[in-house]
């Protein structure tokens, strides 16, 4: 008899995927909504702005969170598969997105480490540079947010250039998130032996 491994998270990854999507297309509103106000103070845009913005909060909070329990799930999966391999801690995992400067570089290397780990099929120049390209829109995102927030808070410039790469590390998030959770789902969908039951 056999009986299946444990699975990979496919139900958590689309529901992240889509909180991904969700949040990242109510950013999309939210920013040219806030920025309306901005420049054009007035009750209804005030309504508008802050409502939207209510919802991409709620939305992205709901998707971090999700992230981070794919994330966890997905440390478990890939320490199992490879117990020998340099895999971060639990309380790692969830933390060092938390710690301000640390969380600029670190959370990068704890997505790479889970990939390695996570299947021998795990190509280092392709699924590397997935994750590369994901890092690098999301830090983007972040730094032309607070550059155009200070040198010109009025500019539509920076405001299409931040929701682009907001939409580009949506998007490539999403992919890191198949990514893994496909190759976590190969690696661990083998059948292993039960030994059979005593004989009374």
């Amino acid at each position: 008899m056999t009986r299946n491994a444990r699975k990979a998270p496919w139900i958590l990854a689309r529901s992240t995927q889509a909180a991904i999507a969700a949040a990242a297309v109510a950013d999309a509103f939210r920013a040219p909504a806030v920025r309306d106000h901005y420049l054009h103070p007035t009750d209804a845009s005030l309504h508008k702005s802050g409502f939207i913005s209510m919802i991409f909060l709620y939305l992205m909070t709901l998707a971090t969170a999700l992230f981070l329990v794919w994330l966890a799930r997905s440390r478990s999966n890939a320490q199992e598969r490879s117990p020998g391999a340099s895999v971060p801690s639990r309380g790692w995992t969830i933390g060092a997105w938390f710690i301000p400067m640390v969380n600029f570089f670190i959370p990068r290397q704890l997505v790479l480490d889970i990939g390695r780990a996570s299947s021998a099929s795990w190509k280092q120049k392709r699924d590397a540079t997935l994750v590369n390209l994901w890092w690098v829109a999301w830090i983007a995102h972040a730094v032309v947010l607070v550059v155009g927030g200070r040198v010109a808070p009025r500019s539509m410039t920076f405001l299409v250039v931040a929701e682009a790469l907001m939409i580009a590390a949506a998007v490539l998030l999403g992919l890191v998130i198949e990514r893994i959770t496909a190759l976590q789902s190969a690696a661990l969908g083998a059948t292993v032996p039960v030994p059979p039951l005593a004989q009374a």
